[in-house]
């Protein structure tokens, strides 16, 4: 009998945030999930490119998942681009124009449209790369040792 255990996260979001990490891990950024940039703000994918770009995924399981989000605006002062991410069965129309698109899966994804390039300031990039510092070397070390963060604690 197999005992093979499905992995795969458990919420729509979670699944589409599996595929653009290992996507974006292919072109060569580092992926951080509900990192929170700002009080209030949680995003749900941020990326660290080689050159120290600042990319926030927002990904979106249907229509009213996208109408309920009331925050992605606030997403555009903490980053260079931003990018929706959706399934196939998503109907695109409903986003922006001028925000970047990715298309995907639990497995994988596709940047159909790149978002519009807008610099972070050097103070403000300076703060980022720590916040994602800090939230990455947080999460490994919560998974390593999840008794010095309390009870449950593998997601910080």
């Amino acid at each position: 009998m197999d005992q093979t255990v499905d992995t795969l996260p458990a919420m729509p979001g979670q699944r589409l945030a599996r595929g653009v990490c290992r996507a974006l891990r292919g072109m060569d950024f580092v992926t951080v999930e509900e990192l929170v940039p700002a009080p209030g703000l949680r995003v749900d994918v941020m990326a660290l490119g080689p050159r120290g770009e600042v990319w926030v995924v927002e990904c979106k399981s249907g229509r009213a998942d996208y109408r309920s989000d009331r925050k992605w605006q606030h997403y555009l002062d903490w980053c260079d681009r931003f990018f929706w991410a959706v399934d196939a069965e998503f109907p695109v129309e409903l986003l922006p124009a001028e925000t970047g698109l990715i298309l995907a899966d639990p497995y994988d994804a596709e940047v159909l449209r790149m978002g519009p390039e807008t610099p972070l300031a050097p103070a403000r990039r300076k703060v980022m790369v720590q916040k994602f510092a800090r939230h990455a070397a947080t999460r490994l070390q919560a998974l390593r040792d999840p008794a010095a963060f309390g009870s449950g604690a593998g997601w910080v």
